[in-house]
């Protein structure tokens, strides 16, 4: 066994410690998660996945978004491809990679079909989250620069450890996952802005349930495929650091630093939107306003006048003049060709610029606003910055409370909190 495969099996299958920020953190990913989804089942490739699904038939081992149970492999396929779809759910940033969605549709139908507590779920979904991050870490960014999407590749890896910990392997056992995985492990950047970058978080999540069965069905792959010689890291642009993507492993949670949305758009976009939420701008005083980002959110969310709703998630000066015209870019009924085409969002859109800094790290913004009265205004917005866990709280449960109703919100919350069965979980997933 090579040692970062051997450390990261060791840590899959071993006993954890958490703190109460982890434990709230994940709870707090999986509502977010739930809400996006569900806000999501409706997307035109939510339907033509489902459908797909569907029409296998199958044992009824694990719900989707959007109603029906299928087999444990096909549901991970739907889950992650429909919680994706709004592009809306949790990032990390130490990899730019959306670690529930791959993770979370493995661990969930696993725990349904097994009928495992919550807190058996949640710890798995933990550990498999925080694995993601860690593979993706040890890909580095060459991996995700040469066009490989690492919600998919590294989320496979994580979604089979989730897979893995439910169906109690040993840390051979872990290791000949993440071996299996690394054959199957898949998902390109050139999908973007099609249907094919949320199937690529569905084909994560099946993968994971896929490569866990197989194993614990005595499969038996070549366990060292992760490194070394024509393994996955070697093929894929990757092995860029073990030692740093090991760092602190068991002892520090890399997950509780995950970054949720809160806006429906490009997360490139969150750190202007937060800087303007500073500055709390309104249309009527707004003579001019310049942005200044990363450079490489330049050519990923800056298109000029979109007129469609995708068009506008994608887009600085749309989302700022939207935000300035007060709309709720919390709701994904905002980003819509309707609004795009609203001549006072025109108008002030034209008003504002955006220019890259590379003095700026990929998650902050800086915004200059220049008041009609002649007054000036600077906000400077970094999305790493620490929230405590009670804003936090506060906005993720206020956001799923628009993306499904107050109530559900809070029924779901209290489930989560206080415990109980994943099979009762999984029934909202129908809403």
């Amino acid at each position: 066994m090579s040692d970062f495969s051997t450390s990261l099996a060791g840590f899959s299958a071993g006993p954890i410690e958490t703190t109460l920020q982890t434990r709230v953190v994940t709870s707090l990913s999986v509502l977010d998660w739930l809400a996006v989804g569900r806000a999501g089942q409706d997307e035109p490739v939510s339907t033509v996945v489902r459908d797909l699904v569907l029409g296998e038939e199958g044992a009824a081992q694990a719900r989707l978004f959007g109603g029906g149970a299928v087999p444990m492999r096909g549901a991970a396929l739907v889950n992650g491809t429909v919680s994706h779809a709004l592009d809306y759910d949790d990032t990390h940033f130490a990899h730019i990679g959306h670690p529930s969605v791959a993770v979370l549709p493995a661990a969930l139908a696993l725990s349904e079909w097994d009928d495992r507590i919550l807190v058996d779920f949640l710890e798995a979904a933990l550990v498999g989250m925080e694995v993601s991050i860690r593979v993706g870490l040890w890909l580095g960014r060459d991996h995700y620069q040469a066009g490989f999407h690492q919600t998919a590749t590294a989320g496979a890896f994580g979604a089979a450890v989730a897979a893995g910990r439910l169906l109690e392997f040993d840390a051979d056992q872990m290791h000949s996952v993440l071996g299996l995985t690394a054959t199957r492990a898949a998902g390109l950047k050139a999908q973007f802005g099609t249907m094919g970058k949320p199937y690529n978080a569905g084909l994560a999540a099946a993968v994971g349930v896929e490569a866990a069965l197989l194993i614990s069905k005595g499969f038996e792959p070549n366990s060292g495929a992760l490194e070394g010689p024509f393994g996955f890291g070697a093929t894929h642009k990757g092995e860029a650091n073990a030692e740093a993507a090991l760092e602190g492993l068991g002892d520090e949670w890399l997950f509780e630093s995950v970054s949720h949305k809160f806006h429906a758009c490009c997360h490139g976009l969150h750190a202007a939107l937060e800087a303007a939420r500073d500055l709390d701008i309104a249309e009527p005083e707004v003579a001019e306003i310049k942005i200044k980002t990363h450079p490489r959110w330049m050519s990923v969310c800056n298109q000029m006048n979109p007129t469609t709703g995708l068009g506008a998630k994608f887009s600085y000066r749309t989302v700022i003049a939207m935000q300035a015209l007060g709309y709720d870019t919390a709701l994904p009924g905002s980003y819509s060709e309707k609004n795009c085409a609203d001549s006072r969002l025109m108008s002030l859109r034209d008003r504002i610029s955006v220019e890259a800094d590379d003095t700026l790290t990929e998650t902050q913004a800086h915004l200059t606003l220049l008041r009609r009265d002649g007054a000036r205004r600077e906000a400077k917005h970094d999305l790493l910055a620490p929230m405590s866990l009670s804003e936090r709280e506060d906005r993720v449960r206020g956001k799923a409370a628009k993306l499904i109703g107050n109530d559900e919100a809070d029924a779901i919350w209290s489930m989560l909190r206080t415990g109980g069965r994943a099979r009762d979980l999984a029934k909202r997933l129908a809403g």
